[in-house]
């Protein structure tokens, strides 16, 4: 029986040193691992044996069979990587020198929204940031009065990464950094914190029309002496009608966010469905765009703010949302699909 199970060994590295795709190699799977492969006959020796044998042998295939499987994995990573080696060196030269064809294409829906954002706060007088997709659990959600073990990170499944850090799961991990870089002004110079800082989320959710793991908000601060919620409302009107070029229906109902205290759900009357209800609002005829509220006086403690002299709001307008509202994108995942034939409808317009 032993010289049985040499000799398999033997046979089957001389198979696998001569598979050259997939298939091949399946085929030597189901031949050895199968309900009818050579393995499985081997068991069926175990009759002849006696108890002794049969616990020992059995042992023997067992590990065999182990070996086995490992060896056609490994075979199966390596045809992989040869799949891909063999593809990259299939494609042609890319010559850097060539000219870039500036007719070709157009900017991303998500783009264009996002600029005209920018441009409509920028005129208003915020200063437009940029900041990291990879963040420290401070960052995330200490900074913005979400302790350990609070409740609240329920709310968004977190990707983490190997060396503790994270995928931003919302654009205020970067208020934080914000109030600091802006601080000595506002306290030195008396001129008020205006920002926006756009940027790519991540949460580990599950996709349908109107929710993505993948999407991009765009998070505005105002801190300054006497700001207040007709401040908040003033601006996202004022954003609002700018980028859609009419008067936009909003309502403004009870949210809860830790770093907001009061915290407001801003929503806007479904543009896809004018209000009727369709899969992309749920049916409720009305979207969730923007989550905002009057910055908790913690959070602006842990900026070096003083809350009893300051105050401000803040808002996370979901950029992907309102490109879905302004395009008429009714599936919130044909943005991340990559599909040209849906993407080039838009143009730049600049």
């Amino acid at each position: 029986m032993e010289e049985k199970i040499l000799k398999l060994k033997e046979q089957l590295e001389n198979e696998l040193s001569k598979v050259q795709d997939a298939a091949e190699l399946e085929s030597i799977r189901v031949a050895y691992l199968g309900k009818k492969g050579c393995i499985t006959e081997l068991l069926k020796g175990l009759k002849d044996l006696s108890d002794e044998e049969k616990k020992s042998f059995g042992q023997k295939v067992n590990l065999l069979k182990g070996e086995v499987s490992a060896k056609i994995d490994d075979y199966k990573v390596k045809l992989a990587e040869a799949e891909v080696l063999k593809e990259i060196e299939a494609m042609p030269e890319f010559d850097m020198s060539i000219p870039a064809n500036l007719e070709r294409g157009s900017y991303h829906p998500i783009t264009l929204v996002q600029r005209e954002c920018e441009k409509v706060f920028k005129s208003l007088g915020f200063v437009v940031e940029d900041y990291s997709e990879i963040v420290s659990e401070y960052e995330c959600f200490e900074a913005l009065n979400i302790p350990k073990h609070h409740p609240a990170r329920d709310m968004q499944d977190t990707y983490y990464l190997e060396n503790g850090q994270l995928l931003k799961t919302h654009t205020s991990a970067a208020q934080n950094a914000i109030y600091r870089k802006y601080k000595d002004a506002l306290i030195n110079e008396g001129k008020p914190i205006k920002a926006i800082f756009p940027g790519r989320c991540f949460r580990n959710e599950a996709t349908d029309a109107c929710h993505e793991n993948t999407f991009f908000q765009m998070e505005g601060v105002m801190v300054g002496k006497d700001i207040n919620i007709s401040n908040l409302i003033f601006f996202m009107k004022t954003m609002l009608s700018e980028v859609f070029q009419r008067d936009i229906k909003v309502r403004l109902r009870p949210g809860f966010f830790p770093f907001v205290e009061p915290g407001f759900e801003l929503d806007i009357n479904c543009l896809i469905c004018g209000g009727e209800g369709c899969p992309s609002c749920k049916q409720s005829g009305w979207l969730e765009l923007c989550p905002c509220g009057m910055i908790h006086p913690e959070v602006l403690k842990a900026g070096g703010i003083d809350p009893e002299e300051y105050t401000g709001f803040a808002f996370g307008l979901g950029l992907t949302r309102l490109a879905m509202m302004k395009y008429g994108v009714k599936d919130i995942r044909d943005l991340n699909s990559g599909v040209l034939k849906s993407m080039e409808q838009f143009t730049d317009g600049e």
